[in-house]
């Protein structure tokens, strides 16, 4: 699968706006270190990466040159790739001034993502084969939500919902409000049908409670192993998905008669960058 050719809308709108911010931080009123080179030198450059990763922020970095200019990015890997130490990830060539100032806005992107997609890939590695599938939070870099969501994707888990706005999430402060399972997700159903419906519960009567109403997907809060095997047993219709008391070290305990949901914000949350350098040909600095 080509990740990139296939970005979801909520994805593709954020990355220019992504970018746009982080060149005006970066660069304010003008890169000087970079004014010290010949306006119209032409150079050759390549990132590699110093470790073992995931590829993932393609479409981050490319948006970095256009809206620089005069810079043509070719990549030899594609998101998703599972790369080793010192794999070439793509060769710049262009203006010199051009490919300096956008290395480390670049790097920045392509660096963050890559981590996050390392992180979801030894997750999902972890469960491969087994009836778990492991989604992510909204425990995101703010302002970097798609990005991070996007990068999940890359790593071969799924995502949870994007937002506030693209599914209910009732939980327990949601449900002392509305003063009951009950009636928020009566309220919800008749607020927005179209949206998927998940419901937090902390114990086998709010269980039994949200099942009959047969929500899409009920979270199951801190259950403990003997609750998560009656909970396999009860007749529920929705999806299950389990929050708190389990890891990907120990969900391959869960029980084996139906399937799992695993939300983690570690994916995006417990993240370490990927160790990534750009490098100007020697023979290419002069114009």
């Amino acid at each position: 699968m080509t990740f990139s050719a296939n970005l979801p809308d909520y994805i593709r709108d954020d990355i220019t706006r992504n970018v746009t911010f982080a060149l005006e931080e970066d660069i304010r009123d003008g890169d000087i270190t970079a004014q010290l080179i010949d306006a119209d030198s032409r150079s050759t450059a390549t990132i590699i990466t110093r470790e073992d990763t995931v590829m993932c922020g393609t479409p981050w970095a490319d948006e970095v040159f256009q809206q620089l200019g005069d810079v043509d990015v070719e990549w030899h890997v594609q998101d998703g790739d599972r790369l080793t130490a010192d794999t070439t990830l793509c060769t710049l060539r262009g203006n010199t001034r051009k490919i300096l100032t956008g290395e480390r806005t670049a790097l920045n992107f392509l660096q963050t993502l890559m981590g996050t997609a390392t992180t979801a890939r030894r997750y999902a590695d972890a469960v491969a084969g087994s009836n778990v599938t492991i989604l992510d939070t909204r425990k995101t870099l703010p302002g970097l939500r798609a990005g991070q969501k996007y990068a999940v994707l890359c790593g071969g888990c799924q995502n949870h919902r994007i937002g506030l706005y693209d599914a209910f999430l009732i939980k327990e402060n949601h449900v002392t409000a509305c003063r009951g399972i009950t009636p928020a997700i009566e309220r919800a159903r008749a607020l927005a049908p179209d949206k998927k419906i998940i419901v937090e519960v902390e114990t086998l009567a709010e269980l039994g409670e949200a099942a009959a109403l047969k929500p899409d997907q009920i979270m199951l809060d801190n259950f403990s192993v003997e609750m998560l095997k009656e909970a396999a047993g009860m007749p529920i219709e929705s999806a299950l998905e389990v929050s708190g008391n389990l890891t990907v070290g120990n969900a391959g305990g869960l029980p084996k008669s139906r399937h799992w949901f695993l939300s983690s914000g570690a994916l995006t949350k417990h993240v370490q960058a990927a160790d990534l350098s750009l490098r100007l040909s020697a023979e290419d600095r002069e114009g």
